[in-house]
């Protein structure tokens, strides 16, 4: 098994769980346990973003800094987490209790995928087709999709977050739906007992 959890898109969602999911690596309830991230972000709605509405973010921040950021941001304070850069998701696959990320140069095996990528309807990520339907909170002229999902889980195994998981293209939305997918797998590595991670300056 290459990862325990691999999270599929560097947008504010994937990023957002990344970071989460990171600040748990070193509890006992994380320890030994491989996380990833691939960072695909050309065709991210973040490319020609504007930020003036984000608790945090300077107004006018570009959605590009951000991405640009964020990644350095995480080898910064969670180098543990794997980024897996210039590389695409071209399938995902389960079978025997694990699943398959098959990009254009790799393929990775996973117990917990999070797909964390946008939700134009171009999506040609083969595997999630039968998970796909309209987006109920879009504009139907904008033909947008979601992963039919339960509280970001798709099924055993499979989360989805952002908007490809129902939820409207905002950012911080976005960042919300990916830290709690992220909590809810925290959770699960620990045995269910409800977790989220809370840094302190005292």
């Amino acid at each position: 098994m290459d990862f325990d959890v691999l999270i599929v898109g560097g947008g504010a969602a994937g990023m957002s769980c990344a970071l989460v999911i990171g600040s748990g690596l070193n509890k006992a309830f994380g320890k030994g346990k491989k996380a990833g991230i691939i960072l695909h972000q050309k065709t991210s709605d973040m490319q020609n973003a504007l930020f003036n509405n984000v608790l945090g973010v300077p107004a006018g921040t570009p959605g590009e800094k951000i991405l640009q950021s964020g990644p350095q941001h995480l080898s910064k304070t969670y180098p543990e987490i794997d980024q897996i850069k210039k590389e695409k998701v071209k399938e995902i696959t389960d079978e025997d209790s694990e699943f398959q990320v098959i990009t254009n140069k790799n393929k990775y095996t996973a117990k917990i995928v999070v797909v964390a990528v946008g939700y134009a309807n171009n999506l040609r990520i083969k595997g999630l087709e039968k998970y796909i339907f309209p987006h109920q909170k879009a504009k139907a002229s904008k033909n947008r999709i979601e992963l039919k999902n339960e509280d970001h889980l798709v099924r055993p195994g499979l989360y989805v977050a952002g908007s490809l998981a129902g939820w409207r293209s905002q950012f911080s939305i976005a960042c919300g739906s990916g830290a709690s997918v992220a909590t809810d797998i925290l959770t699960l590595w620990n045995n269910g007992e409800h977790t989220k991670i809370h840094d302190k300056i005292y």
